[in-house]
């Protein structure tokens, strides 16, 4: 048995020791709960940094081994032992899931140090921390299950535990409805999973990874095509593409440490996991990779305009994680050569992501829990280390060389156009179109947040965040400075992701590499410029003016998409239920209602035969004699 148990074990014993053990301490001792609530953040702080030195450590074993002895797979015990399907509860650990395996660790880690300060004050802290474990725990369980059935049970653990944080504050209506909202659109997708396994298991009778992606050469074109379309249903759900991505934008209700963990290294980027994992079923389902694509490509302009009308910071940076991640879904459904770049943009968003996050949480923090942008203004002074480590965070984002985003955008941009044809001159044409975008709205919450003169309210005294905060965000910082180059110069990620997701072809697209750099400067330049000339040199109102453009009006409205579920789901759904309800009452409820009152009417009438007169008997005797007797002669004449 291989130790990579240990890697998910530590953080889900850090979970079950916060939500089990002080309750029942609480109930012996007084005292308990109280040093729990002391104890219980640090405790699991250790638990995640536990789990990222074990992941580094496998990391290293990885690098000393050779390249066709990297895979590591462990069949713990057996799981599902029923009928002619049999699972194991197995983990697996290649250089795929090992690219997850670091971000979520360290970037995870980071979040629960930067936890510490900020939820310092917060009563339920422990509680708070004992969900970070799980979310965690629930991820690594995710990236590291050797089937879709152990894939499918870390699906689900994220979706809970990303509940339980949106949800949080549940004291806060917003927070409790964000939560089920994000619940019930998450369980949508997930029906995608759960039909493609039974798909699979009708066509391969297994739900393991090699079974399935061996016998997938020899299916119908049917089979394959259904499992990647449901595949992909439930890379929406979980990643926050187009038509499930409702949901993202009002989870921001959660505290700021989720927004970062769920935005940049843990749940939206499984859907990127679940398509790049199973490359070998889309490569050979060119409708469902051409989905794939579309898919991608509308969610990262969808994102990008949303992103360009909200005040609200977090839920600016929400947008942009939606576009962000549409890069990434794009990248996967380009295939092979795809899926390299793709797994780098989703490395890069993790260091810049997250930074951006924290730092935005290091703003709220210091401007009394304030989080409209247009109440900011000249925070670069009062706030240095948190401008910094968010300017860097911006930077890259925007792809700005040598930042990190530059490298992992550009070869997404550089993938796309290499299609060729008009297909590639769309996907090409929406990339750069976001990057331009991009760069504006970016532009735009860095200028309202740290430059331009005060906006404050008069009860807010910005200051520096605490070194628990500021310290993970100058680690993050670097990572969005260096983390492409070094994974992207020599081909080292590609290089690193062959063994799994096959040989990146090479791109011989009708426009130079060096080109596209260019006209992607160009684009982003001129993106930052607008939002430099109407933000920059321009006063800001506080509140948000009437006089706005259309287009402004619907992405305040994050383009209606709440209004489109309501009008062609939810109301539609609601009448479907009242009408089967009045069905169930008037007629399903009618049949044994009316069986029932047949029965008592009969028996009521057989009850009076039963008087207990014997002449009654008596008579009765005779009359049935008579009948007999009659019938009889009937029959003898006949």
């Amino acid at each position: 048995m291989t130790q990579l148990w240990i890697i998910p074990a530590l953080p889900a014993l850090g979970a079950a020791l916060l939500l089990v053990l002080p309750p029942v301490l609480d109930r012996s001792a007084p005292a308990g709960r109280k040093a729990a609530d002391t104890w219980g953040p640090l405790l699991a702080t250790a638990l995640a940094a536990g789990s990222a030195v074990a992941a580094i450590v496998a990391w290293i074993s990885m690098i000393g081994r050779d390249v066709g002895d990297r895979t590591v797979s462990d069949d713990l015990y057996s799981w599902v032992p029923v009928g002619s399907l049999r699972v194991d509860f197995g983990l697996q650990l290649d250089q795929l899931s090992m690219c997850f395996v670091l971000l979520i660790t360290v970037v995870g880690t980071l979040i629960h140090v930067y936890s510490l300060g900020y939820m310092a004050d917060d009563p339920d802290r422990r509680r708070f921390f004992a969900y970070l474990n799980l979310f965690v725990a629930a991820m690594l369980v995710l990236v590291l299950a050797n089937n879709y059935l152990g894939l499918y049970l870390g699906w689900e653990g994220v979706g809970v535990a990303s509940y339980l944080l949106i949800g949080f504050w549940q004291h806060k209506p917003s927070a409790a409805t964000a939560a089920k909202k994000a619940f019930v659109m998450n369980r949508v997708g997930d029906m995608g999973l759960a039909i493609a396994m039974m798909i699979m298991f009708s066509t391969f009778g297994s739900v393991d990874f090699d079974t399935v992606f061996a016998g997938a050469s020899g299916a119908s074109d049917a089979a394959v095509t259904g499992i990647g379309f449901m595949l992909l249903l439930a890379a929406c759900g979980k990643s926050a593409q187009v038509p499930l991505q409702a949901w993202l934008g009002d989870a921001m209700e959660g505290p700021t440490p989720v927004s970062a963990l769920i935005h940049a290294a843990t749940m939206v980027t499984a859907g990127v996991y679940l398509i790049t994992r199973s490359g070998p079923v889309f490569d050979l389902a060119p409708n469902a990779q051409t989905a794939v694509t579309v898919v991608g490509a509308v969610t990262l302009l969808f994102g990008a305009i949303i992103g360009c009308a909200k005040d609200d910071i977090k839920k600016a940076l929400a947008a942009s994680t939606m576009s962000q991640i549409g890069y990434m879904i794009l990248a996967a459904g380009l295939g092979p050569a795809g899926y390299a770049v793709a797994i780098l943009h989703l490395i890069t968003h993790g260091f810049f992501k997250a930074g951006l996050f924290l730092g935005a949480g290091s703003v709220m923090h210091a401007m009394n829990d304030e989080t409209d942008m247009r109440r900011f203004g000249g925070l670069r002074t009062a706030m240095p280390i948190t401008f910094a480590t968010f300017g860097l965070g911006y930077l890259a984002i925007i792809g700005v060389p040598p930042f990190s985003g530059f490298f992992s955008k550009d070869g997404i941009i550089e993938a796309a156009l290499a299609e060729g044809g008009v297909r590639g001159w769309l996907l090409g044409g929406a990339t750069v179109l976001g990057a331009a975008i991009t760069a504006f709205y970016m532009t735009r919450v860095m200028v309202l947040t740290f430059f331009g003169p005060a906006r404050w309210r008069d009860d807010a005294h910005p200051h520096e965040s605490s070194a628990s905060m500021t310290a993970p965000m100058i680690v993050l910082a670097i990572g969005s400075v260096g983390a492409g180059a070094l994974l992207a110069i020599g081909g080292s990620l590609t290089d690193w992701l062959t063994p799994v997701v096959g040989e990146a072809p090479e791109h011989h697209g009708s426009v130079p590499a060096w080109a596209v750099t260019t006209i992607v400067l160009v684009c982003v330049v001129a993106g930052a410029a607008v939002a430099w000339a109407k933000y920059g040199r321009q006063p800001v109102p506080t509140t948000p003016p009437d006089d706005v453009s259309m287009l402004t009006v619907a992405a305040r409205a994050d383009l209606f998409g709440d209004t489109v579920n309501e009008k062609v789901f939810a109301g539609p759904g609601a009448l479907a239920t009242a009408g089967l309800v009045t069905v169930e009452e008037r007629g399903l409820s009618a049949v044994p209602t009316g069986i029932g009152a047949a029965v008592m009417g009969t028996s009521t009438v057989a009850r009076r035969a039963q008087n207990g007169f014997v002449r009654s008997y008596a008579l009765s005797i005779l009359a049935g004699t008579v009948v007999i007797a009659a019938l009889t002669m009937v029959v003898n004449v006949l």
